[in-house]
């Protein structure tokens, strides 16, 4: 095991279906672990026997899955209207949760993933949960409880189920109500991490919760039906913070009538998932970049350079009239690919376009993001190193020195040119709940937010090599395009534009 990876148990009490547990197996299967390991615990009170097998032969596959038989001592009701759930079955169900809180505890594990087993997650939940850095943090399901009614998720803020703001004394109208009511799920509907007063059953317990106390016992003065009620209730008198996180929406299978849509849910994580676990490929780490007329350029070599420790990428094409869209598709094959096309450029205004590189990353919910222009990539060594970078927990942000070439084997180095003399982040942690703020200025903004050094952060000895500059008539082409945006140099240094065209520059010689 990986010594810088948090170790994670995985705990489900599991009364299902073979349908239905099969999924859900293979939903656990296609978790993404990088910055943790994880441990499975499974509580078997199957009354099929099939399922009881599913369990056994995932514990054939994950090497040191713990599974108890417990043997249901009252009928479990479910058809394709509710989930019917009697006194003891609810308690019952605490004790195993309990039982799970307590090996965890007991076996030092940094975190206790608690998951019914009738949800599909999404290969990076546990990944986004732990980024979160919270007390308690679910991840958020919507369920129709009834078959006609509307969709809920599996969170509140107050009492046994209520999911609209009220303050202490305060005193609604139903009109008031219903609007509050919308604008809470209208809210979770929206990517983000939201404090809430009750969760459950797809949720990270923080080492810091299990060793505070949390329990699913009864609480003897409260009649609030179901466990998890007594579970939130608990935790908030114990003084933890509870979360949901709303990036990547589990499926949940309610009742037979849900399965088609879980068909399609899984394959398409399965598919991705497919890509990711390659050997040399990490599903962690998303390629972001800005491509405009690169087809004849650099594009190639630094696609190649990329795609073999790459899991996802996310291009935005600024409006090219030559291949570059082809060339992308080419060389990405096989590599899932957000590709992003503008009808005009807005590099005039980069800052804006920057924003929409960003925003489109986000959006294909990254852990790490590595931003890269069209005519940069690595030395050979940062795929040597990059696992160890994002394996570590504590660092978010990587900086880099940058290599101005001029020509395909020598950098430059004058008063005017010394952008490796300064390190400039490439590599960051996405971090959801972070309040990330723009250099707005419509020249020389910043790949990144400006704010990324207010996390934490580390200077890497690996180099980027780039080739912007490397030949007469791409320099000629950054002159003119530079006298246009900016002329009065408000954005930029006068004297460096006016040394790009040098007829002796100081060359380098780089050496790998």
């Amino acid at each position: 095991m990986n010594d810088n990876k948090l170790r994670i148990l995985i705990g489900s009490p599991v009364r299902q279906q073979p349908n239905i547990l099969e999924k859900f197996l293979a939903s656990l299967s296609n978790l993404e672990q990088t910055s943790y390991q994880a441990a499975y615990f499974f509580i078997d009170e199957n009354d099929d026997s099939s399922s009881s097998e599913l369990l056994k032969q995932f514990s054939s596959r994950h090497r040191g899955t713990v599974i108890k038989r417990m043997t249901a001592s009252s009928e479990y009701i479910r058809n394709d209207t509710t989930h019917y759930w009697n006194e003891d079955a609810i308690w019952r169900v605490a004790s195993y949760k309990n039982m799970l809180i307590h090996y965890a505890r007991e076996r030092q594990f940094d975190g206790l993933f608690l998951v019914d087993s009738d949800l599909l997650l999404h290969p990076h939940t546990v990944e986004q949960l732990v980024e979160a850095r919270v007390d308690i943090v679910s991840e958020i399901f919507w369920t129709r409880w009834q078959p006609h009614a509307q969709s809920q998720p599996q969170v509140w803020l107050q009492d046994e189920y209520v999911q609209y703001e009220r303050h202490r004394g305060e005193t609604l109208t139903e009109e008031q109500i219903g609007q509050r009511y919308d604008a809470f799920l209208d809210k979770l509907r929206k990517p983000g991490l939201y404090e809430v007063g009750g969760l459950g059953a797809c949720t990270l317990i923080s080492r810091k919760a299990l060793e505070a106390g949390v329990s699913f016992r009864p609480i003897p003065n409260l009649s609030f039906w179901g466990e998890d009620r007594h579970f939130c209730i608990r935790a908030a008198a114990l003084g933890l913070s509870m979360y949901v996180d709303t990036h990547l929406p589990a499926y949940h299978i309610y009742r037979d009538s849900d399965i088609p849509g879980a068909e399609p849910f899984l394959a398409q994580h399965l598919r991705s998932k497919a890509v990711a676990i390659l050997p040399e490929r990490h599903s962690a780490l998303t390629l972001s970049m800005i491509v405009r007329n690169e087809a004849d350029r650099y594009l190639k070599q630094a696609l190649q350079a990329h795609r073999d420790y790459i899991g996802q990428a996310v291009i935005i094409d600024d409006g090219s009239t030559d291949e570059t869209v082809d060339v992308v598709m080419d060389l990405l094959r096989g590599i899932p690919v957000r590709l992003v096309r503008n009808s005009t450029s807005l590099f005039g205004n980069e800052v804006e376009l920057r924003k929409q590189q960003w925003q489109e990353t986000i959006r294909a919910n990254p852990s790490w993001i590595l931003n890269l222009d069209a005519d940069e990539w690595f030395e050979p060594r940062f795929a040597e190193e990059l696992e160890r970078m994002l394996s570590q927990r504590e660092t978010d942000v990587f900086c880099f020195r940058l290599y101005d070439f001029w020509n395909s084997t020598h950098f430059r180095e004058d008063d005017y040119w010394q952008s490796h003399l300064t390190y400039r982040p490439f590599l960051i942690r996405y971090r959801s709940a972070f309040p990330y703020r723009w250099r707005e200025t419509p020249q020389h903004c910043g790949r990144f937010p400006e704010n990324v050094f207010d996390l934490p952060h580390r200077l890497s000895p690996l180099r980027v090599k780039h080739f912007g500059w490397a030949r007469e008539a791409d320099r000629r082409e950054k002159l003119r395009r530079y006298r246009e945006l900016d002329p009065d140099a408000a954005y930029g240094w006068r004297e460096q534009y006016d040394s790009i065209l040098d007829a002796q520059p100081n060359l380098i010689e780089w050496i790998e």
